[in-house]
């Protein structure tokens, strides 16, 4: 097992990132001087990025070896009415359009609500519209990732299972969001070793061998209420059992890349590498 089978960064520009560069330069900059190698780039409430912006971001990811994803606007829903529907897809696709501009290779959306509806009947309308997406994309040549999140609440699109089955589309993998498949039950479960083990073996079996080897993860610690997620937190100042999901990832050989939303970011996501390394280290010995 390759202990850089992962790379580790944000979700969003780090917090104490230097004045100048300012932006995403600036952000891509800072993480590889602390030893992180990705960045989400945190679109979510529009995107708004000029051409010349965009090829400043490519040229200094590629420049620093920093893995580049985008987390879409959050006003993204698959199951919106007739009326709003192409106002979500829009934010989507142009967020598919300018993260490849700026050399971002995974597109991280929220997949939307079942409006009380159930899952199989939201997914009836969901899959075709995010197949149209991702086939108007590829007659783009534009071949990023569209990654539907798992999402904390039960009342949510986004379970691991919808997630899964809108992976069946080419062009679409998941982005397992391992604080949100913990909260999302509101009590307690998805925190054990043999929990991680299930699910990534769900994943492995819906997509294939190969897609444990470039999973693409949101982690933090989580505060949840029997309705799912509250606020993200500092992994340390939760209940999140992280040496858990890290032996699970182990076993199952997992790689890709881990994005940190803890409310400290950097802080977090330095203690999460280090962390990582560490069991990775010490199996090897």
């Amino acid at each position: 097992m390759n202990m850089d089978s992962f790379r580790f960064g944000t979700v969003g520009s780090p917090k104490n990132k230097p004045k100048k560069p300012g932006g995403s330069v600036g952000g891509i900059y800072y993480l590889n001087d602390l030893g992180l190698q990705a960045l989400e780039l945190g679109w979510v409430r529009s995107v708004r990025v000029s051409e010349s912006t965009a090829a400043n971001i490519k040229e200094a990811g590629q420049e620093r070896d920093v893995a580049l994803s985008v987390h879409a606007p959050y006003y993204i829903n698959l199951n919106a009415d007739q009326e709003e529907w192409p106002k979500s897809r829009q934010r989507l696709m142009d967020a598919a359009r300018a993260g490849h501009q700026s050399g971002a290779t995974d597109i991280v959306f929220h997949p939307g609500s079942y409006f009380g509806k159930p899952a199989a009947e939201v997914l009836k309308v969901a899959l075709p519209r995010l197949d149209d997406c991702v086939k108007e994309l590829r007659a783009e040549d534009n071949p990023v990732i569209l990654r539907p999140e798992t999402m904390g609440k039960g009342a949510m699109l986004g379970s691991l299972e919808d997630t899964l089955e809108m992976s069946q589309l080419a062009g679409v993998e998941p982005c397992l969001d391992f604080a949100h498949l913990h909260a999302r039950p509101g009590d307690g479960s998805v925190n054990t070793y043999q929990e991680w083990m299930d699910i990534l073996y769900a994943y492995r079996d819906a997509l294939g061998e190969k897609s444990l080897g470039r999973l693409h993860c949101h982690l933090s610690g989580i505060e949840y209420t029997e309705k799912g997620e509250q606020n993200h937190l500092v992994i340390s100042e939760s209940d999140f059992d992280l040496s858990a999901l890290f032996q699970a990832l182990l076993d199952s050989k997992a790689g890709g890349r881990i994005l940190c939303e803890s409310p400290t970011l950097e802080e977090d996501a330095l203690f999460i590498q280090k962390s990582w390394l560490e069991l990775t280290t010490n199996s090897t010995t």
